[in-house]
């Protein structure tokens, strides 16, 4: 029955020589998929990005260990010379152990130098056959393995493991490929077994699901191809100072990374290290993941560099793991109403060999895995447009299967993006990047140089500040490089009037006599420019492009030439088509104008508000009225530094906003001068609380200080001062308090009260160093503290006497509870406390701890303590008992004179053994203790209990209705003495 081997190609010697790969990589594909659990299978489908039709598939899947081998093989993620994506993923997700075993069977089967950094080569050709190969599994019958095993020669212990696999027809699929019968560009072999078995129904059905294998693989192919023409114009022409014409750079030559941030729950911020971790914290919840920053932080920058590494296939980076990549700047989208259109208009070449439904369907394939860029949501002009195909692909209405990443300012947030969106922060520079920037993309490796600018920065602590916005920071560096001097910078308006003024100087450097001066009236004279601006951001919508023919008839050639030439205006010539008309009948090229950056636009803007706010009030209250501060907030500064008379009006307006503090206080110290007109604005600011606060902006907290101290000089009273979790130290050389940040707060003497919240337990020194700065402000006459614990007492000795002389009040709360008396060294309690105490997981922080602290003083001072009640509060204990931990990150210390304590978790909790033991030893720290209740948990099983723990009774009630156990003898039982059992307890686990 048996045909020749030169008929199926497979059998013997000469089916050993055309194997496809070789046959170690075969016995490491096999070890590799007996150590793959559902677990470790389903977390390295998210590390990868599979598709959620792909990751249902191997969840479902009667083998699912054989069928991810096969998948990562088809992705690229493991080949014969390079496993290192499966490596990287695994020690991404904690795999270790793991790994551990991969990379010994690795060296022990497979040709890799495991010194050599390995760069896998992506095979869209490899991937499409993977799917088929898993097609072709499920076309497979008992019998019809049978037969082409016997057919095809296989050996009988071959045939006997493959017919008692858990998944025969997977396990027999991996050997035709191994054996040479099917392969990604021939399976003429299998094609002939079939019909020689007269399977024609079956040998159709595989041939259909080859070509489709085939065809898929050719559009795709040269769809990517296509894309990456495309995009390799948009990150290849970076222009870091835009009169420099003659210095494109590609983004990996200018690009470093900056300091970033991902939101690990609401309201909660955790340091991201590199962008490549981007997709490892995203939570699974949604596939929309947005980026975002404030202005010149350098989101379109980063959106460029993901775009290279896919382009690239940068080994080490998660964004070439993408089948396809769509890069989209949603400037350009205004009146687009459709994704395919927004492809064909803005990404496929003018002779794209691809038709619309060919891409429709690449798109529309659940199996592949796309990722979206839209870059620049904030200037998207149809952001008002409920039902725009953006907001339908952020709302998960349409597209639901592909990844999306957006970038924006983070004042425009789009609405649809919800607590499940994956949300990344944008912070700058630090010191260390800028230098790493100047080295990289300015002065090469001329050290002199590198010092040169590096001073200028270190030497000026605003500039500084002010340059951790990397736009700001990568202008600077190459103007510095490219002027002898440098400039004074004292404020943003200072910075930005000046790299413009530098712009127009390189221009009027080139020329003279009649023609520099024009240049210089243009300069100068820029009011249509201002206009145009400002009515293009706050119009009813935001227009950020403008057709080249329309700016040159409003401003004239010769000052529209000069604004292109020095880089302020840019020049961008796109594709329009129009709609229903083909192809070759409907382009037409249109040449775009946009600002350099949107913060152009801004300053232009500014320059027309700051001329007419005093003038012109119905303007004035239109401007306000339509434009929220915070999404065009340069626009309210820069009019502020340019015109302080101005300055006044919109302090007055921004200080009546939400956190309007900031916002009043970056736009005061926009003014460089100290005139009555902002001296009144500064005593307006102050006569407010102040806030300095650790999440604030370095430049923002610079601002703060530089406000305090210029009142502080002026002798102008400070209402409040809170500082709010950002104080690292009290510096006693200096006699300031150095923050979080590395910024320095010297004694502000005409600040009368301070406000301190701090998390935690507060030490005896960290309590000191507060009141080591308190002494340094004059006019200070309280002090207060939130949100943490203060110690019991502090030995009176080391309190200054100064303090109780000028009869420095202690508060330790906002309600008044609990004060620290500086002449006692002691916490008194101003109010009495009840019999029953109550510590619930909705009170604040700042009530939480001022509970705690009545505690610890009553107990201190011996007062029974009759109850006190925990309410899905416990986190931990310690072994050792000292104290119980909340979810605040407060501790309940010891209480001596507690008799009572009752603590209710989250239902279904579990509680470890060291946890329970230390809530047992935590009773035997609290003398008068009787009764210990634990409710909604799960303790661990022990077959021994503690019996001497010096307490009544201890009360454990699981969940409500299962009734309530006591400990007895070290074992539990029920209100009847029925003693639990092993099997009950497990029933209660379940």
């Amino acid at each position: 029955m048996a045909d020749s081997p030169s008929t199926h190609g497979a059998t013997g010697s000469e089916g050993q020589q055309r194997k496809s790969t070789p046959p170690a990589f075969w016995r490491f594909k096999i070890a590799l998929s007996t150590i793959l659990t559902i677990k470790v299978i389903l977390e390295l489908a998210v590390t990868f990005g599979y598709p959620n039709a792909l990751v249902d598939e191997l969840q479902g899947a009667s083998d699912s260990a054989l069928l991810m081998v096969m998948v990562m093989e088809g992705r690229g993620q493991i080949h014969p010379t390079d496993i290192s994506p499966l490596l990287g993923a695994l020690e991404d997700t904690g795999h270790h152990g793991i790994a551990t075993d991969v990379r010994a069977w690795s060296l022990e089967y497979l040709d890799i130098n495991p010194g050599k950094e390995q760069k896998p080569k992506k095979s869209l050709q490899l991937s499409s056959f993977g799917r088929f190969k898993i097609a072709l599994s499920t076309a497979l019958r008992e019998q019809t393995i049978q037969n082409l095993g016997a057919l095809f020669e296989y050996p009988r212990a071959l045939m006997d493991e493959i017919r008692n696999a858990k998944n025969s027809a997977l396990l027999m699929t991996m050997h035709m490929e191994e054996r040479g019968q099917i392969q990604p560009a021939d399976i003429s072999p299998l094609l002939t077994a079939l019909k020689d078995l007269r399977l024609h129904g079956v040998a159709s059905d595989v041939e259909d699901q080859f070509n489709e294998h085939l065809r898929i693989t050719g559009k795709m192919a040269a769809f990517i191809e296509e894309l990456k023409e495309t995009c390799h114009t948009l990150y290849d022409k970076i222009q870091p100072i835009p009169y420099i014409k003659e210095k494109l750079y590609s983004v990996d030559k200018v690009f470093i990374e900056v300091g970033m941030e991902h939101c690990d729950s609401p309201g909660s911020w955790k340091t991201l290290s590199s962008y490549r971790g981007i997709f490892s914290v995203a939570k699974g919840t949604s596939r929309i993941q947005v980026i975002e920053g404030e202005p010149g932080y350098g989101k379109s920058t980063l959106a460029l560099q993901l775009v290279y590494d896919w382009c690239n296939e940068v080994s080490h980076s998660p964004f070439c793991k993408p089948d396809i990549l769509i890069f989209l700047n949603l400037r350009h989208l205004g009146g687009i109403t459709s994704f395919m259109e927004a492809i064909e208009q803005f990404l496929l070449p003018q002779d794209s060999v691809l038709e619309r439904q060919d891409v429709e369907q690449l798109i529309n394939n659940k199996n592949v895995n796309i990722l979206v860029i839209f870059d620049a949501y904030d200037e998207y002009p149809d952001q008002h447009i409920e039902d725009s195909f953006v907001a339908k692909i952020l709302e998960e209405q349409i597209l639901r299967h592909v990844d999306v990443l957006l970038t924006t300012r983070s004042s425009c947030i789009p609405p649809a993006c919800g607590p499940r969106t994956g949300r990344i922060r944008l912070t700058g520079f630090d010191e260390g990047a800028r230098e790493q920037y100047v080295r990289k993309a300015v002065t090469g490796d001329d050290e002199a140089e590198v010092q040169r600018i590096l001073e200028q920065f270190n030497t000026n602590p605003i500039l500084r500040d002010i340059c951790q916005a990397p736009l700001f920071s990568v202008m600077y560096a190459h103007v510095a490089h490219e002027e002898e001097e440098f400039h004074n910078v004292r404020s943003v308006t200072g910075f930005f009037e000046y790299m413009i003024d530098c712009f127009h100087s390189h221009a009027q450097n080139k020329v003279s006599g009649g023609k520099r001066e024009q240049l210089q009236m243009f300069a100068d004279n820029h009011r249509k420019l201002d206009k145009l601006a400002f009515y293009s951001l706050t119009g009813a919508h935001q227009q950020l492009l403008w057709d080249k023919k329309v700016l040159i008839k409003k401003f004239g050639a010769e000052f529209y030439r000069l604004y292109t030439d020095i880089g302020i205006l840019v020049e961008e010539e796109v594709i329009k088509r129009s709609r229903g008309a083909k192809r070759a009948q409907s382009i037409q090229y249109q040449t775009e104008v946009h600002f350099y950056h949107k913060l152009f636009c801004e300053w232009f803007a500014a320059c027309h508000l700051a001329k007419r706010v005093t003038s012109f009030q119905a303007l004035f209250r239109n401007f306000c009225r339509r434009v929220n501060p915070y999404d065009l907030q340069f626009v309210y500064r820069f009019a502020c530094g340019i015109n302080p008379a101005a300055a006044k009006k919109i302090i007055n307006l921004v200080q009546k906003k939400p956190d309007g503090d900031k916002f009043a206080v970056l736009c005061a110290l926009e003014q460089e001068e100290n005139t009555e007109d902002v001296l009144s604005t500064i005593r307006d600011i102050v006569s407010r609380d102040v806030y300095i606060r650790e999440n604030d902006t370095r430049l923002l907290q610079r601002t703060t200080v530089q406000l305090l101290e210029l009142a502080s000089q002026k002798e102008i009273p400070v209402t409040c001062l809170t500082l709010d979790r950002c104080i690292d130290k009290f510096d006693v050389t200096t006699s300031s308090m150095v923050l979080t940040s590395g910024l320095s707060l010297p004694g502000v003497s005409s600040v009368m009260k301070l406000k301190v919240t701090e998390s935690g337990n507060m030490s005896e020194d960290r309590c000191l160093q507060v009141l080591a700065f308190v002494k340094e402000c004059r006019d200070m006459n309280e002090v207060s503290f939130s949100g943490c614990v203060l110690p019991v007492s502090i030995p009176t000795e080391r309190i200054d006497h100064s303090l109780i002389t000028r009869n420095v009040k202690v508060s330790c709360c906002s309600d008044n509870k609990v004060e620290f008396n500086l002449r006692s060294g002691k916490l008194e309690n101003k109010t009495e406390l009840p019999d029953d105490v109550c510590i619930r997981s909705k009170d604040t922080v700042a009530e939480q701890a001022s509970t705690i602290m009545q505690l610890t003083v009553a107990s201190a001072d011996n007062i029974p303590i009759t109850m006190v009640r925990l309410y899905g509060l416990f986190s931990s204990a310690g072994a050792d008992g000292l104290s119980l931990v909340l979810h605040s990150g407060l501790c309940l210390p010891r209480l001596s004179s507690l008799q009572e304590l009752w603590i209710r978790t989250e239902i279904g909790k579990e509680v470890t053994v060291d946890e329970w033991t230390g809530i047992l030893n935590y009773t035997k720290h609290c003398q008068l203790l009787k009764v210990l209740d634990m409710f909604y948990c799960l303790l661990p099983w022990l077959d021994n209990n503690p019996t001497n723990l010096g307490i009544d009774e201890v009360v454990w009630n699981p969940v409500c209705d299962v009734g309530v156990y006591i400990l007895q003898s070290g074992r539990w039982q029920d209100r009847a003495g029925q003693v639990l059992t092993r099997e009950a307890y497990d029933h209660l686990q379940r």
